[in-house]
C-alpha cells in the first residue's frame, strides 16, 4: 500500500470518530434515547438503515472524488 492510502485510512478514521463523538458530547440524553430505540429495533431495520447509510458514504465518497 501506498503511503498516501494509509495516511487517507487514518484521516478517514480520525473524521469518523470526531463525528461519531458530537452527538454524545452535546446531548447525551438525546443519544441514550437514540441507542435505546436502536436497541428495541429488529434487525431487519438495523440492517435496512446501515444498507442505506453505506450506499449515502459510497455515493459521497464517488461525488468528493
Amino acid at each position: 500500500m501506498s503511503e498516501t492510502l494509509i495516511h487517507s485510512l487514518w484521516v478517514a478514521s480520525a473524521l469518523m470518530l470526531v463525528i461519531e463523538g458530537i452527538m454524545p458530547f452535546l446531548s447525551p440524553a438525546a443519544f441514550r434515547r437514540a441507542l435505546l430505540q436502536m436497541a428495541g429495533m429488529k434487525d431487519q431495520q438495523l440492517r435496512v438503515i446501515g444498507l442505506f447509510s453505506m450506499v449515502i458514504g459510497v455515493a459521497l465518497l464517488y461525488w468528493v472524488n
